[in-house]
């Protein structure tokens, strides 16, 4: 099993795919560092040889992936809500903070929709 940038990528999955397991690498940016590392896209993660995954591993350190580009967007959203930005309202309220709907839908961020409350006699 292949170890790159902490991430233990599947077996039996095609490289292309294989690499979208790292957070920030899409299919893209995957097809494009295997094309630059010259390695078959339909090769299989168990099928790369240690030097292929060396090449792999030198492509990446260009890109920001996982903890530095997580921490990158935390930081990004707290800088918002610190400056008082209307997204950064959005978020603190834990509300969509793209333009989208909200009296119907927006279920995800909003959270499960609470009980009716029933008259009293």
């Amino acid at each position: 099993m292949a170890r790159i940038a902490g991430v233990d990528l599947p077996k039996f999955k095609r490289c292309e795919i294989g690499l979208t397991y790292i957070y920030g690498i899409g299919r893209a940016t995957a097809k494009k560092i295997l094309i630059e590392s010259n390695i078959n896209i339909d090769l299989k993660i168990k099928d790369l040889t240690d030097g292929q995954i060396a090449l792999i591993k030198n492509q990446l350190e260009r890109f920001k992936v996982e903890g530095d580009l997580r921490r990158e967007i935390s930081l990004n959203i707290k800088r918002l809500m610190d400056i008082g930005s209307y997204r950064g309202l959005r978020h603190r309220r834990s509300m969509p903070a793209r333009g989208q709907r909200t009296k119907t839908n927006a279920r995800t961020r909003k959270g499960p929709a609470r009980g009716i409350v029933k008259k009293r006699k």
